[in-house]
């Protein structure tokens, strides 16, 4: 039972008590003054003790002082004085007469006559009921304004209640308006105090994990590095470009930093992050004439700018501003090549995949171009062919005019009886004698069948350097392509002319990437043999990357591996990789095989490597690389 029927259920229950006790206390007043009337009828029926007349005159003389319901004269001996007046039965129309039980009667002898009496309520009761009815009157009124009162301030009650709920209910829907805490007074304090301080108390709360929410996306969608938008929302992004209406249409710009793997290798990846972020900072402010664009970096060294709504002419400021600033980076840190960029047009409904293949053949154009160069396709139907064309025409070009010069970076031997080597780094130039990005050389001569040719070209340049060089002394390794030496023609074309150059073929040893040997051991331990045959020796480069085993060690048999630069990066405190390169050094001693690591930058890398009793060290924090002298 609610709290409103129990009130008004306990105001029945009293005044309805009220009102009994006002009737007991009327019905014993009633008793008494009826009491009192019946005496007094009889002392004067007293006076009349000695009537000899008939019951009619009898009457008419009490009545003077009494008022009867019921008057019966009977006369022993005259029935003729006999006189009846009234009826002894109640009268059913007066219900407040009836509602009190009165004793009214009377009765008296005469010498020869008998009479009965019944008083009449009406007389009796008319002093008593007056004060009752207005008593009565008054607790009705009392108990209806009461209920009136109670019913008003129960609805108050309730509409206070159903705005505390309705509070908690916006609470509950993440909204925090200001509690109004006038509405909820008396009793309600309480609870308007804790909503208000539960509302305050939500909202901080919700902030906090809003804040928390936005540090975790921005360190999930945002690159670190660059500030750009990570891979994820780049993806988000073509997705929204492939569900817009076809007439929607915009610019595409791709941006790769080509010389990423170069600057790693010769200057230690804190300059290749360096380098990332100045890449950044150009791509930034080229775009920032633009009212509305988005930036990504969607791989290591690849960033993507979208510009909506844009006409295609519209692109040329973008690309002279970001050659503008390209050029001023790498004047001022000596780079030969920044960047390079590819622009498209795009439409809605453009498919990812697409889009990506025709931003990609026009970055691949603008690296043949020479450096921080930009290349625009300017309609979706210019397909890879075009790539491909002056790829194909770039790398045949560097081979016909050998247009390569080298770089060298020494390995620093970690004990003294071991002997190690100076590393040859190999630069690409294109007709206009501008350097071309190592790694795109290298992978697009592999993706068109001319890596046979370019590592052909490269051999004969470096028999070419020592033959006309005698000051350079030492050994040299360099880098071929492991799809080369997979190949029994070119194996055999390079034992032969080093066996011409017998002298020069003890001073090199060619770097061969781990995963492309271990794609085909037998070809591998071919080539090791045969250059072993020419007194050449064989480094395993970025080792440890593949699936080591010691299958590779038993029947390949390199005369180093240099691990990849990932096992040096933080060494003192990772276990994993000291274990890692503690077994390797102690697999490659038992038979022979020197272990180098690469990419040391500090100190402390270098000071934990020795303790492991490695083979040399390479790094930036060794020895910069360094551009070749000749007399």
């Amino acid at each position: 039972m609610g709290l409103s029927r129990s009130v008004q259920l306990m105001l029945f229950i009293v005044f309805t008590v009220l009102l009994g006790c006002s009737y007991l206390s009327a019905q014993q007043q009633i008793n008494l003054s009826s009491k009192q009337a019946v005496n007094q009828a009889a002392k004067n029926i007293a006076k009349f003790r000695d009537w000899q007349s008939d019951g009619k005159s009898l009457y008419q003389a009490l009545s003077q002082d009494d008022s009867f319901q019921f008057f019966q004269f009977i006369h022993g001996t005259d029935g003729s004085l006999n006189f009846t007046h009234g009826s002894l039965a109640e009268n059913q129309e007066n219900v407040i007469g009836n509602m009190f039980s009165l004793d009214l009667d009377s009765t008296a002898e005469f010498p020869q006559a008998r009479l009965q009496i019944r008083l009449d309520k009406n007389k009796v009761l008319a002093a008593e009921f007056n004060g009752l009815s207005h008593f009565i009157v008054f607790i009705l009124l009392a108990y209806l304004v009461l209920s009136l009162m109670f019913a008003v301030f129960m609805r108050l009650h309730k509409q206070r209640i159903v705005y505390a709920a309705e509070c908690i209910k916006h609470m509950s829907e993440l909204s925090f308006d200001a509690i109004e805490t006038s509405r909820l007074t008396g009793s309600l304090i309480p609870i308007g105090d804790a909503l208000e301080y539960c509302r305050a108390g939500l909202k901080l709360s919700l902030d906090k994990v809003k804040r928390e929410n936005e540090a975790l996306t921005k360190a999930a969608y945002q690159d670190p590095l660059t500030g750009f938008a990570t891979r994820q929302r780049f993806t988000q992004h073509l997705d929204v470009i492939a569900n817009l209406h076809q007439e929607k249409s915009g610019l595409f710009a791709m941006i790769k930093a080509t010389e990423l793997g170069n600057i790693n290798q010769l200057f230690g990846r804190s300059a290749g992050d360096d380098y990332l972020a100045k890449v950044a900072t150009c791509i930034r402010k080229a775009a920032q004439d633009y009212t509305q664009f988005d930036i990504y970096r969607i791989s290591s060294g690849d960033f993507a700018v979208i510009f909506p709504d844009i006409p295609l002419k519209e692109s040329a400021k973008f690309i002279d501003n970001l050659k503008l600033h390209l050029d001023e980076y790498g004047q001022s840190t000596n780079v030969d090549a920044v960047a390079h960029a590819g622009v498209i047009p795009y439409q809605g409904q453009t498919k990812a995949a697409a889009l990506l293949s025709l931003a990609d053949t026009a970055v691949s154009i603008a690296q043949t171009l020479g450096p921080n160069r930009s290349h625009i396709i300017e309609k979706q139907d210019e397909q890879q062919n075009s790539g491909d064309h002056h790829w194909r025409n770039t790398i045949n070009e560097l081979i016909q005019k050998k247009s390569i010069i080298f770089h060298q970076q020494p390995i620093q031997p970690s004990q003294h009886n071991v002997e190690v080597y100076r590393e040859l780094l190999t630069r690409f130039m294109n007709a206009q004698g501008d350097v071309l990005p190592t790694t795109s050389v290298i992978a697009m001569a592999e993706r068109y069948g001319l890596h046979t040719e370019l590592d052909s070209m490269i051999v004969n340049q470096v028999l070419k350097l020592l033959s006309k060089n005698p000051s350079i002394t030492g050994k040299f390794g360099v880098n071929i392509s492991a799809s080369s030496i997979l190949q029994d023609s070119f194996v055999f074309w390079l034992r032969d002319i080093l066996s011409k150059h017998a002298q020069l073929a003890s001073r090199i040893i060619f770097e061969v990437n781990e995963v492309g040997m271990q794609t085909n051991l037998a070809a591998s331990q071919r080539f090791v043999s045969e250059m072993h045959k020419v007194g050449s020796k064989v480094a395993v480069e970025r080792f440890g990357l593949g699936f080591t085993s010691f299958k590779f060690f038993r029947e390949v048999r390199p005369d180093y591996i240099k691990l990849d630069s990932s096992y040096s990066d933080g060494i003192e405190q990772d276990n994993n990789n000291r274990f890692f390169i503690r077994m390797i050094v102690d697999i490659a001693k038992r038979i022979s095989i020197k272990v180098i690591a690469t990419g040391v930058e500090r100190q402390d890398e270098k000071l934990t490597l020795e303790k492991l009793l490695l083979d040399g060290l390479q790094g930036y924090y060794i020895a910069k690389p360094e551009k070749i002298i000749t007399p």
